[in-house]
């Protein structure tokens, strides 16, 4: 929940911005829109308003892409080359090789802001419920205290207006003392209020301008509107945008009640709609509930209103398609943009990977990974093929952790700090939490037992922006860095997605980033785990440990046999124990049944 909040505030800065456009674009364009096309495009942001709450986010890569996946690969059978001389013993002896050592990242801080961001906001929707359940309580009141409409030349005056409307439904008509104009109240089983003193004070042009006014509103469905504008006033309290729209999204939907009114009479009768309009204009005013839908509106809104029955034309057929045309691009181009409004929203979080030109294969080894939540991937090199489990999750961007430093030690080969034949760094004598580090290391001993101030001295000599360059130039994930050159690979700044992950491994493989060929046997030395003679094997484990507890596994590496090689990221979350040793222990597991490593 603490990081929901803060992907709801950044969605907001967004929601303000589309908000901004949806009300410029109105605006510009409202000599080509109806009324009813103006009003209908703010329902746009309701759109807006309830991604953030979606659970998950929908890539448009991925709309259709249950279309390629008519059958799930569960056999885990369709390995090829293998290496079957590898025992079980060999592989006892590569599980004690394979050193999980990780800092533990306090986030004490930030978790304790959220939470404080939480609380505020929460507090703000409480009050806010409070107030609506007020507003409610008078809207009962008014239900408790009326009665059906007995008046009979007034319910013939409804009649009349029910055949001009053409509703066979009728809504049900009430008479009560609490109101001085008509309103429309209920979602599902919505009630006409007439005021007490206008039946007794009949006007029958009146009634029947403010009857099929109401009828205009039942027919439209606007008290759902109504309902999603209090629904939004609660959730999106603390945003003025969001407020300004919706009294925007008030007044358009009393214009458009009126312009389909004046839609439906005669030319004739439109002054007479508008003195209607005027004669009750302070007792209209002196309403307003947000579960009631009348003819309601300030001042402002008035004169909107006015204006637009002094300049309204009927609309032809040619400017309600035009209209429609209008209305249907403006949609299509929000809702693509809607994505980056979900909890996983933005780019920086998420991989887009295409799969529509690739031959996937979804893994069903749910069982094989247990209660950890996560992903594994497997490119199969000669094929040409992809093996996933859980592409959702193969997609999500999350901290490298320790499988980073394959990349930075290629960065510090790159540069010169340490070379193939000169590795060697000399420990300062500070503790540290494992005995492994309290020693001089060289690449290989410092890739092996992950050691973090050995990476840390090479970046402490490039500088931030010889690091951001690197990571720009192999494109490696949201190439996100934090201020503290430290321990960025593992404090939530940069991350990587299991999917990116294997693709960087191909790269790194087969040097297509263009390196010192030295450089880059250099590291592929250092990570590898094992050799036999079919192949060999290499890996890198990395662990994420948050307030002393290990909540992000990985184990990355690939499998080069004599004529094939197959590359694998393996991603393991929980809220304890998902350490990188466990990812290698179900990495190997599936690569056993897939008969690439037994």
């Amino acid at each position: 929940m603490s990081n929901w909040i803060i992907h709801f505030l950044i969605s907001n800065i967004f929601i303000c911005i589309f908000t901004l456009v949806i009300i410029g674009t109105k605006k510009l364009l409202k000599k080509y829109l109806s009324a009813a096309t103006q009003y209908h495009l703010c329902f746009l942001l309701f759109l807006l308003l309830a991604v953030p709450f979606f659970p998950v986010q929908i890539h448009g890569s991925q709309l259709f892409s249950w279309l390629h996946f008519f059958q799930t690969d569960s056999g885990l059978n369709s390995g090829t080359d293998t290496l079957s001389e590898l025992t079980s013993n060999t592989q006892n002896i590569l599980l004690n090789q394979v050193n999980d050592f990780s800092v533990s990242i306090s986030s004490q801080f930030s978790g304790g802001l959220n939470t404080i961001l939480f609380l505020i906001w929460i507090t703000g929707v409480m009050i806010m419920s409070v107030l609506t359940l007020h507003s409610l309580n008078y809207v009962r009141s008014i239900k408790r205290s009326a009665l059906p409409l007995q008046n009979q030349q007034v319910k013939t005056i409804y009649y009349n207006c029910l055949k001009e409307l053409k509703i066979s439904h009728p809504v049900s008509v009430y008479s009560t003392a609490f109101l001085k104009s008509p309103v429309l109240i209920g979602i599902i089983h919505p009630r006409i209020y007439i005021p007490i003193h206008l039946i007794s004070e009949l006007n029958p042009d009146d009634m029947r301008f403010m009857l099929l006014h109401e009828l205009q509103h039942y027919r439209h469905k606007d008290t759902f509107i109504g309902f999603l504008m209090v629904i939004s006033n609660i959730l999106y309290w603390f945003n003025p945008f969001v407020w300004y729209t919706l009294k925007e999204i008030l007044c358009d939907r009393e214009i458009a009640c009126d312009s389909a009114v004046l839609q439906m009479i005669s030319a004739d009768e439109y002054q007479a709609y508008g003195t209607t309009l005027i004669n009750f204009a302070e007792k209209i005013s002196s309403f307003s509930s947000p579960l009631a839908v009348g003819m309601s509106g300030n001042f402002r809104q008035m004169k909107r209103r006015i204006l637009n029955i002094a300049v309204f034309r009927k609309e032809t057929l040619y400017q309600k398609m035009r209209a429609l045309i209008i209305y249907l691009v403006i949609s299509a181009v929000f809702i693509g943009c809607t994505p980056i409004l979900s909890i996983d929203a933005s780019t920086q979080s998420v991989y887009h990977f295409s799969d529509t030109d690739k031959n996937i294969s979804l893994l069903d080894i749910s069982e094989t990974f247990g209660t950890y939540d996560g992903s594994f991937v497997l490119y199969d090199n000669n094929l040409d093929s992809w093996k996933i489990y859980d592409l959702e999750e193969a997609t999500k961007r999350i901290p490298p952790e320790s499988t980073y430093k394959i990349y930075d030690a290629l960065l510090g080969l790159e540069s010169g700090i340490i070379t193939p034949e000169h590795s060697s760094m000399t420990w300062n004598g500070d503790a540290f939490p494992f005995p492994s580090w309290e020693a001089d290391q060289d690449l290989n001993s410092a890739m092996q037992n992950s050691v973090n101030w050995y990476f840390q001295a090479i970046d402490s000599q490039l500088g931030i922006n010889r690091v951001q360059e690197f990571l720009n130039k192999i494109e490696y994930g949201n190439q996100t860095t934090s201020s503290n050159l430290d321990l960025y690979w593992s404090d939530f700044s940069l991350k990587i997605s299991p999917l990116e992950q294997v693709t960087l491994l191909k790269k790194f493989n087969t040097n297509e980033f263009h390196l010192n060929s030295q450089n880059v046997f250099s590291v592929k030395n250092a990570i590898k785990i094992a050799s036999t003679p079919n192949g060999n094997f290499y890996g890198k484990t990395g662990t994420g440990r948050v307030n002393g507890q290990d909540i992000n596994g990985w184990f990355i590496g690939y499998v080069e046999t004599s004529d094939n090689s197959y590359y694998f990221a393996t991603n393991i979350q929980s809220d304890s124990n998902a350490t990188g040793k466990k990812a290698f222990e179900i990495t190997s597991d599936i690569l056993k049944k897939l008969h690439i490593w037994n």
